[in-house]
C-alpha cells in the first residue's frame, strides 16, 4: 500500500496504538491510554489484549485474548493507518510479548514501542512469575516505564539506580518513582550516558488507579508528536501530575494540559 492510500497526518494527525487490557473502570488499560491519547493531541487507536473483572481497588480475574486475534487486528489497522508509536500495557507472558513485538517490527519500519511491564494490578493480582523472561525482549523496545516494584523484579533490588543506568546504554528507561516513602516523587529517565530527574510534591489524595498507564500513555502520545524522548518525558510527568490532581478519590480526569 502506497503512502497515500494511508489515512495519515493531514486526516488525523499524529496516531498511536494501545496494546492493553479492558478495565471496566476505565481508570486503567486500554480505555486509560486513549482517554490520554486523546487528551495529548494523539489519535487513539487500540487493540484489547485482556478482559479484566476489577473496580479500582478489587481485581477478580483476567480473561487473556488469543495474540493471533491480536495480530488480526493490528494488521487490519496498519492497512489503512500509518501507526508508528504503541504503548503495550498488559500482556498474557514473555511469550506473548515477543511474538507482538516481532510482529510490529516485521510490518511496520523502525516502530517506536513503549511497553509498560505491568507486573501486578494496582487493584491486587500478580501477572508475571518470572519477569527475567522478559530481557531478551527489551533489545527491540524503544522504553520501558516500570515503576519500583516492577523495575526491581526485572533487574534486582541491588543498587537499582547503578543498574538501570547500565542497561540504559541499549534501552530508555523511565523510572516510575511513586512507590518511595516521601514527600516528594521522583521520577527518572535513563537514556545513554544521561539520567534526567522529575521531581513533583507528594498530594494529599493523588493516588490514582491506572496511573503507571497514563504516564506511559502520555509518554508514547509525546512521542508521536515528535518530541524527543527527553522534552516527551517531562510533558508526560506533568501530565501525569496534573492527572493525579484531578480529583480526590482513585479515578482521574483526563484534560490537556495546562504549562
Amino acid at each position: 500500500m502506497s503512502s497515500s492510500q494511508y489515512l495519515n497526518a493531514s486526516n488525523h494527525g499524529s496516531t498511536a496504538l494501545s496494546i492493553a487490557g479492558f478495565d471496566p473502570s476505565a481508570g486503567a488499560g486500554i480505555l486509560a491510554d486513549n482517554k490520554t491519547f486523546e487528551a495529548n493531541g494523539v489519535y487513539g487507536f487500540g487493540v484489547v489484549s485482556a478482559l479484566t473483572w476489577q473496580n479500582d481497588v478489587e481485581f477478580e480475574k483476567v480473561e487473556w485474548v488469543d495474540v493471533e486475534k491480536m495480530e488480526q487486528q493490528i494488521a487490519l489497522l496498519l492497512q489503512r493507518f500509518n501507526i508508528r508509536h504503541i504503548k503495550i500495557g498488559l500482556i498474557e507472558s514473555a511469550e506473548v510479548l515477543s511474538r507482538l513485538v516481532n510482529f510490529l517490527h516485521d510490518r511496520i519500519a523502525h516502530p517506536v514501542i513503549i511497553y509498560d511491564p505491568v507486573m501486578a494490578a494496582s487493584a491486587g493480582y500478580t501477572f508475571h512469575k518470572d519477569p527475567h523472561l522478559f530481557h531478551s525482549i527489551f533489545d527491540w523496545i524503544y522504553c520501558i516505564t516500570p515503576n519500583i516494584p516492577e523495575a526491581e523484579s526485572l533487574f534486582g533490588s541491588d543498587h537499582l539506580t547503578e543498574t538501570l543506568e547500565e542497561k540504559s546504554e541499549k534501552l530508555n528507561i523511565y523510572l516510575k518513582g511513586g512507590h518511595r516513602e516521601s514527600n516528594t516523587i521522583t521520577d527518572m529517565l535513563f537514556v545513554k550516558d544521561h539520567t534526567y530527574v522529575f521531581a513533583n510534591d507528594r498530594l494529599e489524595n493523588g493516588a490514582k488507579h491506572g496511573s503507571g498507564c497514563v504516564l506511559s500513555a502520555a509518554l508514547t502520545a509525546q512521542l508521536a508528536l515528535g518530541k524527543t524522548i527527553e522534552d516527551a518525558a517531562e510533558i508526560a510527568n506533568l501530565y501525569t501530575h496534573q492527572f493525579l490532581a484531578s480529583s480526590d478519590t482513585l479515578l482521574g480526569h483526563h484534560k490537556p494540559l495546562v504549562l
